[in-house]
């Protein structure tokens, strides 16, 4: 009988997603879970999820069903009978406690080792208003110091010693804190951000403990120093993960006159920093602090002056020590002298990429990056690998670094902040940077989870089955986890790849980064003189163009503060600048309020090059672009520059003559497919995609095209509906005749006809004689596209005969 009810029971164990269904049974039944799960019966109705006061329903909808049984077990087994006791009743009252408590252990066997070494420290899960709200930066960093012996109120606080017992108490404190952060984070009570700066939080006010209990190590005497600690990297960010090397550099200044003696004072500081966090005791050890950003890295001094620094920067730097100072953030110790050194360094990040070869440089370094990831497990990796966070922080901080120079509101150290003010002044779409921000969120979350589970720095996708479980099932995925998340994860990798192509390797980058920063920034004075050194011959009128284009808070202004600077040089490399900024100004006043004409230009920025060299060289190609604004799109793709082949355009051309039953309005459509097909033509001949010869056949085919449409209109207009009593053709004469029309040739023809069999010859002569006057007409008609003439001079006598015969 037993047999049967624990084989029923195992059943309906794993329809609840346990998969350990006989280590589970027997949990149940332990004497730690008694209070809880009292006379357990798993019964075979419907309302099944009910049993146990649904206990056992909020055990299995956490990530590891089985893994938070067995660590709730443990728990309770580690408590007290009276500690038991309590907790039991608080858990039976209060079901949210529960469900906090048993999500962190299914995800964190980490922390439900920790909470099993310490149950005083599960409280913290109970407090319904602490977890909704989560402490403030300086209460961290109080409780921290407090948890050293340390008086917070202080300006340099002093822990009661470097003993393993005070190194312990901080470990017990950061992981009670990372337990609420954890608990705050599985509940969703905040998006991905908010952890990692709840996360950062934790970090300094770690490194301020760690810098308390090195003081306490300092011998008495010792030369006075101020002392400064600088968050880089993610913890520099505000975007830390849960283990990650927490990356610093560590200034210095002397307090009185011995600045050898300080920096010596300095340099122990830092040592007993990294050694308070880094060791490892019976509690473990916190992260380890990284100082190799400093100067000259691991050969470098571990401590400098303001001074030491900036003339390293001045001097030796290179272009990743630059992009990492994107980062830099006083983090814990004399926070003013941090403060000094952030503002010191900040010109050499926000000229970084004035240095040549700098965009280059960095997008080498991010291809060294992903080349280094060993190929077993690049298929697997969240951060380095392509599609991964590397792509979207490369690409945003190369956008930064460009265009920051000229624009301060792109100054920030966190990616997605950064990322949200490329969007909105212009420099990265909004829907890209909508899917940039979602990639990014969502792999930071799954970096996360994996880090959680065991507290270990990773940010390699597992191949083990249940670990892949676990973490769909933490993601809210619960049909098929591992499926589920493997799908979620590739879409966004090919999103971040293909946008990191896209922002990451912009020609348009290459061009800003080598205009030097007052001309990137396009203020009147350095445009002004910028305009008269590349040669306009109007640069009063040319400032009004750019004031006009570049005035005012619209993402429209924004972009167009961004292309023009570089566009300006462009125009002065063709024959006439002043023409193509006046000609871009006035495209820009038709197209710019559309939705891709200046996103085309600032993400294909060979179109806008195109397009300065054919504003700037061609009237006639301008003023067919004029026109028709909207065939700009064809300066993006070579291919859309080739001329179309005759079959093509004669197909075009009928289906657009059979469109409209207004003869004007069918021409029309006629003769503005021939405006598009001049405008390729012209670009196509002047970017030199065509050759001559290539270009004269193209716009013979085109006159073909076109007077083929003009016919069809033509023959529909005089038959009325009926049969024409003669068949019409013309016959192409000169330059036409031979394929060889230039841009500005007439078209020479002669019409002729032949009656069809038993029409009338008067009656077929006017008719052909009508076709090919309503033809000229129509093609000849004044409107906003060039005409074509039709000239028949070469007809027999010449303008004495008549206009049109007969083959007899």
């Amino acid at each position: 009988m037993e047999s049967g009810r624990s084989t029923t029971n195992s059943a309906k164990l794993a329809r609840l997603g346990f998969t350990e269904l006989d280590l589970s049974a027997r949990l149940l039944a332990s004497p730690a879970l008694v209070e809880l799960f009292a006379e357990i019966d798993i019964d075979d109705s419907e309302s099944h999820l009910e049993d146990a006061n649904g206990f056992l329903a909020q055990i299995a909808a956490t990530a590891d069903p089985d893994q938070a049984l067995l660590l709730l077990t443990r728990f309770m087994e580690a408590c007290s009978d009276q500690q038991r006791r309590r907790i039991s009743s608080t858990l039976v009252a209060d079901r949210d406690t529960l469900g906090r408590l048993v999500e962190v252990l299914g995800m964190s066997e980490a922390l439900g080792e920790f909470i099993i070494r310490h149950p005083e420290h599960w409280s913290i899960l109970a407090d319904a208003e602490v977890l909704a709200m989560a402490p403030a930066a300086s209460q961290v960093r109080a409780s921290l110091l407090q948890a050293v012996g340390a008086d917070p109120k202080v300006p340099a606080p002093i822990a009661d010693g470097q003993s393993t017992e005070v190194l312990n108490r901080l470990r017990i404190s950061y992981r009670s804190h990372l337990l609420g952060i954890a608990a705050r984070d599985l509940a969703g009570l905040a998006p991905m951000e908010s952890v990692a700066s709840w996360l950062s939080d934790l970090a300094d006010g770690v490194l301020e403990a760690a810098l308390a209990i090195a003081r306490a190590g300092l011998p008495e005497g010792a030369p006075a120093c101020r002392f400064a600690i600088i968050g880089m990297g993610k913890c520099g960010g505000r975007e830390l993960n849960y283990v990650s090397d927490v990356d610093v550099i560590f200034v210095a200044e002397a307090s009185g006159g011995d600045e050898e003696g300080a920096l010596k004072t300095a340099t122990d500081l830092a040592i007993g920093v990294m050694r308070a966090c880094n060791s490892v005791t019976t509690e473990g050890s916190i992260w380890e602090v990284d100082p190799a950003l400093r100067p000259e890295g691991k050969q470098g001094a571990l401590v400098r002056t303001i001074e030491s620094h900036i003339d390293y920067y001045e001097r030796w730097a290179k272009t990743w020590e630059y992009q990492a100072l994107l980062k830099a953030r006083p983090s814990a110790g004399d926070l003013e002298l941090g403060a000094r050194y952030v503002d010191a360094v900040a010109p050499f990040v926000w000229s970084a990429a004035d240095h040549d070869g700098f965009v280059t440089d960095v997008q080498a370094m991010r291809r060294r990056v992903e080349e280094q990831v060993p190929a077993r497990i690049g298929e697997r990796e969240l951060k380095l690998g392509p599609g991964g966070l590397r792509d979207v922080e490369f690409s945003v901080q190369l956008l930064q670094l460009v265009h920051g120079r000229s624009d301060v509101m792109l100054r920030s150290s966190t990616t997605l902040d950064a990322l949200e003010a490329l969007a909105v002044w212009g420099y990265v779409g909004r829907d890209d940077a909508s899917t940039l921000a979602d990639a990014y969120r969502f792999l930071r979350t799954l970096e996360h989870r994996l880090q959680l589970h065991r507290l270990r720095r990773t940010h390699t996708m597992p191949e083990d089955e249940s670990d892949l479980r676990r973490l769909g099932r933490s993601l809210g995925y619960r049909g098929d986890p591992v499926g589920e998340l493997h799908a979620k994860w590739r879409t966004h990798a090919r999103e971040v790849r293909r946008l990191h192509e896209k922002l990451f390797y912009r020609p348009l980058l290459q061009a800003v980064a080598r205009l030097d920063a007052g001309e990137a920034r396009l203020t009147p004075e350095a445009a002004e003189q910028r305009l008269r050194a590349l040669g306009y011959q109007d640069p009063a009128g040319a400032l009004r163009h750019l004031e006009a284009l570049t005035s005012g808070v619209s993402r429209r202004a924004a972009i167009q503060r961004t292309l023009l600077p570089v566009m300006l040089g462009w125009f002065a490399n063709a024959p006439d600048p002043d023409a193509g900024l006046l000609g871009f100004r006035r495209v820009s006043d038709a197209l710019g309020s559309t939705h891709w004409y200046l996103r085309l230009l600032r993400d294909e920025s060979t179109a806008a090059e195109r397009m300065a060299q054919v504003l700037a060289s061609s009237k006639y190609a301008t003023e067919l672009l004029l026109r028709a604004p909207e065939n700009v799109a064809m300066l993006a793709d070579q291919s859309e520059l080739e001329p179309r082949p005759l079959e093509t355009l004669l197909a075009e051309v009928a289906s657009a003559a059979e469109r409209h039953d207004d003869p004007v309005i069918a021409v029309g459509a006629v003769r503005s497919l021939r405006r598009r097909e001049l405008f390729r033509i012209a670009v196509a001949e002047l970017l030199q995609v065509a050759q001559i010869d290539g270009a004269q056949v193209a716009l013979s085919d085109v006159a073909t095209a076109t007077v083929a449409g003009a016919l069809r209109v033509a023959e529909r207009v005089v038959g009325g509906g009926a049969e024409l009593p003669m068949r019409f053709t013309v016959i192409g004469m000169g330059r036409f005749g031979g394929r060889e029309l230039g841009l500005g040739s007439d078209v020479d023809v002669m019409f002729v006809y032949e009656p069809i069999a038993g029409a009338d010859d008067n009656a077929a002569n006017s008719a052909a004689f009508a076709v090919a006057n309503e033809m000229r007409t129509l093609l000849m008609a004044p409107t906003s596209d060039p005409p074509l003439d039709i000239d028949a001079d070469l007809r027999p006598e010449g303008r004495q005969g008549p206009l049109v015969r007969s083959l007899a």
